[in-house]
């Protein structure tokens, strides 16, 4: 199998390690099978692709869309390393506002599956990080939502008090106030 996948502390929320193929020319992997996926449980379709690249000590997020064009992503470092966080959105969920975080970075080559009803941020840890994320719902401004990346109830701990921020990320409310038209309903 191409790829192990491995749920997090938020069940919902999947490590996944590509198998590299290394020899002295360099390296191969797959980043994405749909019948593995599948297989592993991640059944969306992913119809955007982004690409981003930030200075050490940039923070993005918490960003999330509302139904009905809510993100499901799957986030890879391919440049430097960044700390990737998802928190639980979800009303009524037994994990709402929890989070999880694993590094990712060029050298591990981990990947991370968020699914909707979560909020996603990084951190990133290197100069001149890139990641590619893919998205299973295209863009739409009039949905954008986020949450202040320090909010006290959330309590996540990025290891950065002062990281660089967007003007936008920098006024995100706290998660009680909000927008979010996300609900919990536990899967058979």
């Amino acid at each position: 199998m191409p790829f192990e996948f491995k749920s997090l502390a938020i069940k919902e929320v999947i490590l996944i390690k590509p198998k590299r193929f290394v020899d002295n020319r360099g390296f191969f992997l797959e980043t994405y099978k749909r019948s593995e996926f599948i297989k592993a449980g991640i059944k969306e379709d992913f119809v955007q692709h982004n690409h981003s690249r930030s200075s050490k000590g940039v923070l993005r997020g918490l960003h999330y869309q509302m139904h009905p064009y809510a993100q499901g992503k799957l986030i890879r470092c391919i440049r430097g390393a960044i700390l990737d966080v998802a928190v639980d959105i979800r009303k009524g969920s037994p994990t709402y506002g929890a989070w999880t975080a694993e590094v990712l970075s060029e050298d591990n080559g981990l990947m991370l599956f968020i699914p909707l009803g979560f909020a996603h941020g990084f951190l990133t840890l290197a100069d001149d990080t890139e990641i590619i994320y893919t998205c299973t719902s295209e863009y739409a401004p009039e949905y954008d939502r986020g949450i202040i990346w320090n909010d006290k109830d959330i309590g996540i701990k990025w290891g950065c008090d002062t990281p660089a921020l967007s003007p936008k990320d920098a006024q995100l409310p706290s998660l009680k106030d909000a927008e979010n038209n996300f609900i919990y309903q536990e899967s058979l």
